[in-house]
């Protein structure tokens, strides 16, 4: 299973980006009033989960991998995996949500502004998995840098 660990700081940005953009789609969506862009919002949605959940998948892998944690470093990334399922689980649940109201054609202006609330809360949740998950990164390859000099 190495291969997930070796393709999750590949695949992460993936749904990183269409998480970050959705909210503007739904933005777009409100303003216009135009049903492309709700088809629009609902599969930047979609494709962020999705892609949300493999770099999940693949994140545990990465973390199984690393065999030099440190205290410093577990931290990091129990906080860098709770972000990341609070990321997955919210924009999941957001998703069932505004699929259901999509099939019953109950998205109207008020509806749409909450979800677009909603959808900022998310940003947020990808924001900080984003930004533990960088810390993370520093931390193994300094890590990884001093275990190497250490066996020179």
């Amino acid at each position: 299973m190495e291969l997930l660990a070796d393709i999750h700081p590949k695949i992460v940005h993936f749904p990183i980006a269409f998480l970050m953009l959705y909210p503007f789609m739904e933005l777009v969506f409100l303003i216009s009033v135009k049903d492309f862009f709700s088809k629009s919002a609902m599969l930047f949605l979609a494709i962020g989960v999705i892609g949300s959940f493999f770099a999940v998948l693949s994140g545990n892998q990465a973390f199984e991998v690393v065999e030099n944690w440190n205290g410093e470093g577990k931290e990091i990334f129990s906080y860098h995996q709770l972000f990341a399922n609070l990321t997955v689980w919210f924009f999941s649940a957001l998703l069932i949500v505004r699929y259901i109201l999509f099939i019953k054609k109950k998205l109207n202006r008020t509806i749409i502004s909450v979800i677009f609330v909603l959808s900022l809360i998310g940003v947020y949740l990808v924001y900080q998995t984003g930004n533990y998950g960088g810390k993370l990164s520093d931390n193994v390859i300094m890590n990884s840098t001093s275990s190497i000099e250490d066996k020179k």
